[in-house]
């Protein structure tokens, strides 16, 4: 019984300081693992439309405008483009060939369901969009229309452009 009385257990301030330690290094490791988390949910997209071009008919074609848009990704996530409306109606992707010269009634564009165009995290990119000068009602130079790049994440950006 005698050596039982003769040990010494751990004063209380080498004890208080354990504790603090241990607790300050759970805390730190559950904050980098909710960071890492938080991160994972919390990317977006965020495509902005830097510049819009408009030219008709270059050289040796007749009929349509051509619409250049520049874009960039200045969100945290890619940005997968999947689809262009001009006035609300769907562009089609464009064909073989084009432009075959002439008057053309329709309206195309290079992103599609079919063909989308991403763009990464910080990256620029283009959407070139074709306009038939007989397509729908007919219409002239400065006219506005409204286009429409549609995005896989379910997010729309807006331009309205003037036809030159």
């Amino acid at each position: 019984m005698d050596n039982l009385r003769k040990r010494k257990a751990i004063s209380p301030v080498i004890a208080t300081v354990i504790l603090v330690a241990v607790a300050i290094t759970i805390a730190v490791a559950v904050a980098y693992w909710m960071a890492g988390i938080s991160g994972q949910y919390t990317k977006f997209e965020k495509v902005e439309i830097q510049a819009a071009s408009c030219e008709k008919s270059p050289t040796g074609y007749t009929g349509y405008w051509v619409i250049t848009l520049t874009l960039k990704n200045s969100g945290s996530a890619t940005s997968t483009l999947n689809g262009v409306y001009v006035d609300d109606l769907v562009t089609t992707m464009i064909p073989t060939g084009f432009p075959t010269g002439g008057v053309n009634t329709n309206i195309y564009s290079d992103v599609s369901l079919a063909s989308p165009k991403s763009i990464l995290s910080g990256a620029s990119g283009t959407v070139t969009v074709y306009i038939g000068q007989a397509w729908g009602a007919p219409i002239t130079s400065g006219t506005t229309v409204d286009i429409k790049i549609h995005s896989a994440g379910g997010m729309d950006y807006i331009k309205l452009v003037g036809l030159v």
